[in-house]
């Protein structure tokens, strides 16, 4: 027998862990459903697949491979070449998607296309495969993307709801969840992995780009932390999960704050029923409030600021928010308005 047969057929601690996660977390990767993986190629997504396809039978799951080229430098479409052929030779469903350069001119467009076209893509599986819905899109996020997550969101002066980011799930459309169940593994874990079982790693070029604030954070910031306090990145993720548990119950209770301060008129809040509440709760009950009718982009700067003019015996005024949204207030009530309506 050869070493990489038995490489496929070992039970190993990585196994057990993501074994273990999953049965705590039952929701997170449902059996008797079509899994659809977004790869890339690097160490995290090719420890993703070769630890799902080694779940596979035990879960029942139907495993489909989508790529995203970005054409972000001249060696994508080589990538994606030998990806597939990879894929081809395993045995593996495989799909991929080219993006025109104005798609993708920058990290946050380039986050919204590849989301666009995985979720066409698991629409049109579940379409052809009624018995195997595609309700799970997964990507290779690792512990360490979620440390460079809040990192970055620190320096931008999040709030606690920001230092939570990279959830474990999150809806992304109707039946449709987004899932990282690599969050438990760090990047130093995944490419011990690859090694592991003598997996092929394709090195992105734009990886090495420090001009990206990711890349940045991940070459130069994030290494100096871990050689100060070894494993900062996992235990920052813990962190965050934690927080993620703290603003799941924080949203339930300010859900029903925001029913009890309900205005007269839609899309407003009574000024005198927020000066009830202490300053911090204010801010918490404005965040969740201003989400949920749909503005985005919310810093934690902006709503200081709205909090303290909204304030007892502040005079009526207004401010512009992301997405066209403006919010004023007068002397009983705080309102809500999106210009493009």
């Amino acid at each position: 027998m050869s070493q990489s047969t038995k490489n496929d057929r070992c039970w190993t601690k990585w196994h057990t862990r993501l074994h273990k996660r999953l049965k705590q977390n039952k929701s997170l990767l449902p059996t008797n459903s079509t899994l659809l993986l977004a790869i890339s190629g690097g160490q995290d997504s090719m420890a993703l697949l070769k630890l799902i396809l080694d779940l596979k039978r035990l879960y029942k799951w139907q495993v489909e491979i989508w790529h995203g080229d970005h054409q972000w430098h001249t060696k994508s479409v080589e990538i994606e070449k030998e990806l597939k052929l990879w894929c081809l030779n395993q045995e593996i469903s495989f799909h991929s998607s080219k993006a025109n350069k104005g798609e993708v001119a920058n990290e946050a467009k380039a986050r919204e296309w590849r989301y666009e076209q995985l979720l066409m893509k698991a629409k049109l599986l579940s379409s052809d495969n009624t018995y195997f819905p595609c309700t799970r899109i997964l990507t290779g996020h690792t512990a360490t993307d979620r440390a460079e997550t809040i990192i970055m969101n620190l320096a931008r002066g999040t709030d606690l709801i920001g230092l939570s980011a990279l959830k474990e799930q999150r809806t992304l459309e109707n039946n449709i969840d987004l899932a990282r169940p690599l969050l438990v593994f760090n990047r130093n874990e995944t490419l011990e992995i690859c090694k592991e079982f003598n997996l092929p790693i394709w090195i992105d070029p734009s990886n090495e780009n420090i001009n990206f604030t990711r890349n940045k954070i991940r070459k130069e910031i994030l290494p100096i932390l871990n050689s100060i306090y070894k494993g900062a990145d996992s235990r920052m993720a813990y962190v965050a999960t934690r927080l993620e548990s703290y603003c799941e119950d924080q949203e339930l209770l300010a859900e029903i704050a925001i029913e009890s301060c309900q205005g007269e008129k839609t899309n407003s809040l009574s000024r005198k029923k927020l000066f009830d509440f202490t300053n911090s709760i204010r801010k918490i009950i404005l965040s969740n409030w201003l989400k949920k009718i749909g503005v985005k982009k919310l810093t934690a700067l902006q709503i200081e600021e709205i909090n303290t003019k909204t304030s007892q015996r502040k005079p009526s005024g207004s401010i512009h928010l992301h997405g066209n949204f403006l919010i004023r207030w007068d002397k009983e009530y705080i309102f809500i308005s999106n210009k493009t309506n």
